[in-house]
């Protein structure tokens, strides 16, 4: 559902929500409490922890779907945390892991 962006539920999400850094967002005070329930298990704020976290895995796969700034990598940090200024420095934010590849990784790589 939050994985198919060309999908129906994450289109009317984003509509209704919107997009930040590649994520839907929460909604603040004016979102539905069963999103910011989602969302609270989704940051692992809710039921002892990192809940979600530990009881899922996520596969990258051909990286379509999977975020390369903004998605947890390496003990559940994203990249633009864990590199906030290269982050900061970065034109393409939002992209995808396969957009990212498919922009090139080079020296002179556009996805840089």
């Amino acid at each position: 559902m939050l994985v198919d962006r060309e999908g129906l539920w994450f289109r009317v999400l984003a509509a209704r929500y919107g997009v930040e850094r590649g994520r839907l967002r929460v909604g603040g005070r004016s979102g539905s409490t069963w999103w910011r329930e989602i969302a609270r298990i989704r940051e692992g704020s809710e039921l002892g922890g990192s809940w979600f976290g530990e009881h899922v895995s996520k596969r990258v796969g051909d990286g379509s779907s999977s975020f390369f700034w903004t998605d947890p990598w390496v003990e559940g940090i994203p990249l633009c945390e864990r590199f906030g200024r290269l982050f900061d420095l970065s034109e393409n934010r939002g992209l995808t892991v396969a957009e990212m590849f498919s922009l090139g990784w080079g020296v002179a790589g556009e996805a840089w």
